[in-house]
């Protein structure tokens, strides 16, 4: 899995390095023309699953990335929030931009501490390497447990780098394939650290509720209070397609099922969907997912800024 341990090569001859990113597929960039959402978020909403792409020329993607996206600088970033009134942002370092982690830290020092970070880390990196990112606002770091984006990768060096930002007070990320929530069952519950399960633990909404997965990761958040769910990725869940509300029904039963450790997300802007998103509509359907205005602020307001540790507006 990339960021397991295994470290960007450096020194290959530029012409295979060419050769080789010219392989690499594109991927297409966010819808242009954000809604203005009918639903109001609550003041000091954190959108909790974003990224930043770039710009190439300033923050260069990595030659050994799976994908190449459009740029999705901080300019655009920011005018994507202020069009669907969400004031704060935790941004999660893409596999795109590797083990750099500057696109995510620059930003966040020029926030004034509306921004908190997930970064990619490896075991090349010093305990020092890791407090300097905690300074710079990192929060996290990610492990995406997914083929397209390199695989699972040696978890001895897994357990090893949990080991070591549990002993910074960072949490971890999870990104698990479709189809693999009671496989890794074990091993989230054996983890020392609090983790957070991206995308509503990309379940497909074709399988319905009842679907043997899904009931897997009821229980397990329901059984481990170290586990949170990311109520992000309607559009990857989706079978009916746009505005996704075939997924409102598994995001309100994981926000029902432990209302205290649940956080929202756009996933802005959208790397690898089959439907592209319009945001306006996502920021839409949360009224959907948490009908009472309390439950809303828990999930919009006090969980993000528990689990992120920003500074307390509710």
């Amino acid at each position: 899995m990339a960021g397991l341990g295994t470290a960007t090569v450096l020194g290959a001859a530029p012409a295979r390095v060419d050769a080789e990113e010219a392989k690499i597929p594109s991927i297409a960039g966010p819808d242009p023309a954000t809604k203005t959402p009918g639903f109001n978020a609550p003041p000091g909403s954190v959108d909790t699953h974003t990224h930043i792409f770039g710009p190439a020329s300033t923050y260069p993607f990595s030659p050994t990335r799976p994908y190449t996206p459009p740029d999705a600088p901080l300019e655009m970033f920011r005018a994507l929030h202020a069009k669907i009134g969400v004031e704060r942002a935790v941004i999660v370092n893409a596999t795109v931009h590797g083990t750099d982690n500057r696109v995510v830290t620059d930003a966040i020092a020029q926030s004034n501490g509306n921004y908190k970070g997930v970064a990619n880390i490896n075991a090349a990196m010093s305990d020092d390497d890791l407090a300097a990112l905690g300074k710079a606002g990192i929060c996290a770091c990610r492990f995406a447990f997914l083929r397209r984006l390199g695989g699972v990768g040696d978890m001895k060096v897994f357990r090893t780098l949990v080991d070591r930002v549990a002993a910074i007070g960072w949490h971890v990320d999870i990104y698990l394939e479709a189809g693999t929530i009671q496989e890794f069952v074990p091993i989230l519950k054996a983890l020392p650290v609090t983790y957070v399960i991206d995308h509503m633990g990309t379940i497909s909404a074709a399988k319905g509720i009842e679907d043997a997965e899904f009931k897997a990761l009821l229980d397990l958040q329901a059984g481990d209070e170290k586990c949170w769910v990311k109520i992000t990725g309607p559009e990857r869940a989706s079978a009916a397609g746009a505005p996704f509300h075939d997924a409102v029904p598994f995001a309100r039963k994981l926000i029902d099922n432990a209302p205290d450790r649940v956080i929202w997300g756009t996933d802005w802007p959208h790397p690898n969907v089959k439907i592209m998103p319009n945001d306006g509509d996502l920021v839409d359907l949360i009224p959907l997912f948490a009908p009472d205005p309390a439950v809303q602020h828990k999930l919009l307001v006090r969980n993000p800024e528990r689990l992120f540790k920003f500074e307390a507006k509710s």
